[in-house]
């Protein structure tokens, strides 16, 4: 009675048959993470491959557009030594972590399971260019005595973020925020995605019109031009030109119905 116990114990144990043979599960891909990846010029990118019951497999990365063999287990197999693999034991992860991304590393990558036939999954790696992003229109406008106010956005970290890390320019000066006018402040802070810079200029002039720049010690800048306006605004200035284009189409209308009522008298 115990015999037949333990047998039927052992049938119904994971990975073993009742015949005593162990099943052997077949490697696969945990196809949890991200198929697209996205980076900027510059910063580091990891191209994450999770490998299950690859046993004595290897599993290796290759770069698709010249089928260079980057990595195979632990060990890199390039000279570019920005080139490595993440893999934390006994976990079954075997991520590709690649350095001070370039444009040229853009494209599809290969993790691969050295089985008969082998398998394999696709990772695209989109590189960006390292930008800066003023928000709102290109042209903006403020009424004389207002606050001016610009954010810039930059797709990379600064480390540690400061004011030092992005610059504004009026025209082709630095802001100077200890000038005589004063009412001049920046603030900057460090994002999920990048940069954030602040510039506010309270009690705008006149004088305070002009193009401004931002301008990242990493990344393109960006530029906006800012109207100071003496009292008048676009929007009075839109309702104008829509005033004197109504006023056209009705004098155009009066002309076109005089003509037609001298024409049915002839």
């Amino acid at each position: 009675m115990e015999l037949e116990f333990v047998i039927a114990c052992i049938g119904v144990l994971p990975g073993v048959s009742g015949g005593g043979e162990t099943r052997v599960e077949r490697p696969y891909f945990d196809d949890v993470s991200p198929r697209n990846v996205s980076t900027v010029v510059g910063q580091s990118a990891v191209l994450r491959c999770r490998a299950k019951h690859i046993g004595n497999r290897t599993v290796s990365w290759m770069r698709k557009r010249d089928l260079h063999i980057l990595t195979s287990h632990i060990f890199t197999y390039t000279g570019d030594a920005r080139f490595s693999v993440l893999h934390p034991e006994p976990s079954d992860d075997w991520d590709l972590k690649i350095d001070y991304v370039q444009p040229r590393d853009a494209g599809v990558y290969e993790c691969q399971i050295n089985t008969e036939p082998k398998i394999n999954m696709a990772v695209f790696l989109h590189v960006e260019a390292a930008a800066a992003t003023i928000w709102g229109s290109q042209d903006v406008y403020v009424k004389k005595g207002s606050t001016i106010s610009l954010t810039c956005s930059v797709n990379v970290h600064s480390s540690p973020p400061s004011s030092a890390s992005v610059l504004w320019y009026h025209g082709n000066a630095v802001v100077d925020f200890d000038s005589p006018r004063g009412g001049i402040s920046l603030e900057t802070e460090k994002t999920e995605g990048g940069t954030t810079s602040k510039l506010l200029v309270t009690k705008a002039a006149l004088t305070d019109s002009g193009n401004y720049t931002c301008v990242p010690n990493n990344a393109h800048p960006a530029s906006v031009s800012v109207h100071v306006l003496n009292g008048e605004h676009p929007a009075a200035m839109q309702t104008s030109n829509r005033a004197s284009s109504y006023l056209t189409s009705q004098l155009s209308c009066a002309a076109f119905t005089y003509l037609l009522s001298s024409m049915a008298c002839r």
